[in-house]
């Protein structure tokens, strides 16, 4: 009676393992309308950043004489050089600043509502804690431009980086909270009922077992973040007002003249200001990916 079980049982696995198995001619089909469709997307975005890379080699005075689309002959660093010495070193420290100084409280603070309500979600106050998490998302940035600007007059802090610190976290932690919550409410509860059986503080349930278990989940809203507030224009814009205050973003602004733009080293400028993000996404791409991907298909 048992070799007959099991033998049904091993016939049951051989048939669903059949009827998973995708047939020749589905894996022979191939979707050429996608392939074309991603092909057209590849030229779209191609050729934007090809004109910005060959343009920023060109020297002004052969901008408007030549083919936008065509490599000049003697390429030129001097755009490079002009955004180099134009305080572009300035700029770019107080982006660093703004960046590191809104994300690492902005995902810390995140990760730790995240454990907080999915651990205690039974608790009213976390539940009405978590909508208010949610209400943020639906509250765009340029809506709060004018309290937030009020705010910080308030506070006497117009015109200084941490000006653009305290909004830039407020603004992260809405969408980082929800990402962050969902991985941790994955993690199986027998995780959690093993390490207080040993023990274990929340404290240190927190950061030995849901830190490490969530690392995709929080390089993801880290680069995610990252990538928001060194490309934010809108906040720089209002809250600050001295050159010496301002981001990146900002600071293409310098090489607009009264009556014309070197539009040339604009695309230098906009060269340089990209370098450091492509290298953060070249580091975290496959963590990012992976972390969107298990985050929102669970």
């Amino acid at each position: 009676m048992t070799t007959m079980l099991t033998r049904a049982e091993q016939a049951d696995k051989t048939a669903r393992r059949e009827r998973q198995r995708p047939s020749r001619a589905t894996a022979r089909r191939r979707n050429w309308v996608a392939g074309l469709a991603g092909w057209i997307w590849l030229v779209v975005v191609a050729v934007p950043l090809y004109w910005i890379l060959i343009t920023s080699l060109k020297a002004q005075s052969r901008y408007y004489s030549s083919n936008p689309l065509v490599p000049t002959s003697d390429p030129t660093l001097d755009n490079y050089r002009l955004v180099i010495e134009s305080d572009f070193i300035r700029y770019f420290v107080n982006s660093v600043v703004v960046t590191v100084g809104a994300v690492v409280p902005a995902v810390a603070f995140s990760f730790m509502a995240a454990y907080a309500i999915v651990r205690g979600w039974r608790m009213r106050g976390l539940r009405v804690m978590n909508g208010l998490f949610l209400m943020g998302l639906a509250i765009p940035l340029q809506a709060t431009v004018i309290p937030v600007y009020l705010i910080i007059i308030k506070l006497k802090m117009y015109d200084s980086l941490l000006a653009l610190i305290l909004p830039s976290i407020a603004f992260a932690i809405p969408l980082s909270v929800l990402v962050l919550a969902n991985f941790v409410r994955d993690i199986p509860k027998e995780l959690f009922d093993s390490m207080r059986v040993d023990g274990a503080t929340e404290w240190t349930t927190l950061w030995r077992l849901a830190a490490p278990l969530t690392r995709p989940a929080l390089l993801t809203v880290t680069i995610f973040n990252g990538l928001t507030i060194w490309n934010g224009f809108l906040l720089p814009l209002v809250l600050t007002q001295s050159p010496g205050r301002r981001t990146l973003p900002l600071a293409l602004w310098t090489f607009q003249g009264q009556y014309g733009v070197n539009v040339p080293a604009v695309l230098a400028a906009v060269v340089l200001t990209t370098l450091p993000v492509l290298v953060l996404y070249a580091f975290g791409r496959r963590q990012m990916l992976s972390g969107l991907t298990a985050g929102f298909s669970r």
